[in-house]
């Protein structure tokens, strides 16, 4: 467990550094978001969201200091817990705001959905890295599509339907990076489509609602669609340089609702105005383009696959949750990674970031 110090000359410490600039950027955003329900310290979210991340830390060196390759030896292992997970979490687990996905442990709450898409990321890897002389064979294309599916169900069943969307483009492009062929990604793409209609069916009245309003939010305006037109008036009203930290009217006259966890991105805009919200997505892009790099650095498949995991998992998340604050995806409760208030959330991504800081530190030795 003791760490190669000869390692060290390979830490990342620019990754490091931007993960630590985007969680204080959070950090003081739920401060702002918060602030005005007169918690007090030892009840509010930002201590909740330290003790995270004070968690995070230690999951992190534990992650940095055990070689990747024992995670993708482990991965079949914490596939099956974390799908476990989410059977229980169906039976037993504690309902919010009308899903079904935590579990609330000594004031501690736990979302195994959002383990998922790591451990989702360590199968996929090991399967396809172990299989990649043969992953132009359909048979070998079938396994990943039955490790996509039973998470993909269970999540969508509590129902979480962003999370269990974000599943998808993971899934296609470690498979592609992997060597299927594109034929059969092309094939099932389509019949994903194809199949959406009958989706609709499924959808409980709220997650409809929210996909009405998106084609027009002046359907349902103190509904479904108050959030997101609460959302636009933030954002918008924030102009250049915005109003200032604790000063914007929708977040601090409680206008805005979710502004600590979904909506966090429109406190941002409206209190540090398009510059502020640019320098956020500037460090973004960095993290982003650090995991392709370390993906395109590494001989390793294995490595290689987890850092496109970890790549596109972190892209489509700031992509899914801006556009939808902005109003140009529907709503569908995606966090934005690392500011978003959400211990489970936080450790997560932090785990993530240690995974592309352990492949990155040992890329030589593969």
């Amino acid at each position: 467990m003791i760490l190669d110090r000869r390692l060290y000359k390979n830490f990342d410490k620019g990754l490091f550094i931007a993960m630590l600039l985007l969680i204080t950027v959070g950090i003081i955003t739920i401060q702002s978001a918060t602030q005005a329900r007169g918690l007090p310290f030892g009840d509010s979210f930002v201590l909740r969201q330290l003790n995270s991340f004070a968690i995070g830390i230690i999951l992190m060196l534990i992650v940095i200091n055990v070689t990747y390759q024992k995670f993708i030896d482990m991965s079949y292992i914490l596939y099956t817990i974390n799908v476990i997970l989410l059977l229980v979490v169906l039976m037993v687990g504690q309902a919010r705001l009308g899903a079904q996905r935590w579990f609330s442990i000594g004031g501690f709450a736990f979302q195994p959905s959002e383990f998922i898409k790591l451990t989702l990321i360590l199968t996929l890897a090991s399967y396809a890295g172990s299989k990649k002389d043969t992953m132009y064979r359909l048979g070998s294309f079938m396994i990943p599509v039955l490790l996509l599916s039973m998470p993909f169900l269970l999540v969508l069943l509590q129902p979480d339907l962003g999370t269990a969307l974000l599943l998808c483009p993971i899934f296609f492009a470690i498979l592609i990076v992997g060597g299927v062929r594109m034929k059969y990604v092309a094939i099932m793409a389509a019949l994903g489509l194809a199949s959406l209609p009958f989706f609709w069916h499924f959808l409980r009245e709220y997650q409809r609602q929210r996909l009405l309003v998106f084609i027009n939010p002046n359907v349902d305006p103190l509904g479904a669609g108050y959030t997101i037109i609460q959302s636009k008036i933030a954002v918008g009203s924030g102009g250049l340089f915005g109003k200032g930290w604790l000063s914007g009217t929708q977040n601090q006259l409680n206008f805005l609702p979710e502004r600590h966890t979904d909506f966090i991105f429109s406190v941002i805009g409206e209190e540090w105005g398009f510059l502020g919200s640019i320098l956020l997505l500037l460090l973004f892009i960095f993290i982003i383009k650090k995991a392709f790099n370390i993906a395109l650095c590494t001989n390793d498949m294995h490595g290689k696959l987890i850092a496109i995991g970890v790549g596109i998992m972190l892209s489509f998340q700031v992509i899914i949750n801006i556009s939808m604050t902005i109003g140009v995806m529907p709503v569908v409760g995606v966090p934005l990674p690392f500011v978003s208030y959400g211990g489970t959330s936080l450790m997560m991504n932090m785990v993530a970031i240690g995974l592309l800081l352990n492949i990155s530190m040992r890329r030589s030795m593969f």
